[in-house]
């Protein structure tokens, strides 16, 4: 991809770079309970990687 991109090629961009990050650590014990200990990446909305799966946008 070129350093000169599209600003609304950008934006989708940074939309879906905002998706894959991880739940905030205080999501964890509000939605398992106060003794569980979970990664938060677990209930993240969408899992990817830029090596994996590629966005096609």
């Amino acid at each position: 991809m070129g350093s000169n991109k599209h600003p609304a090629r950008k934006a989708r961009l940074v939309k879906r770079s905002r998706q894959t990050r991880w739940a905030p650590f205080w999501t964890v014990p509000k939605k398992y309970g106060k003794g569980r200990r979970v990664h938060p990446g677990r209930h993240t909305a969408v899992k990817r990687n830029w090596r994996r799966r590629k966005l096609k946008v």
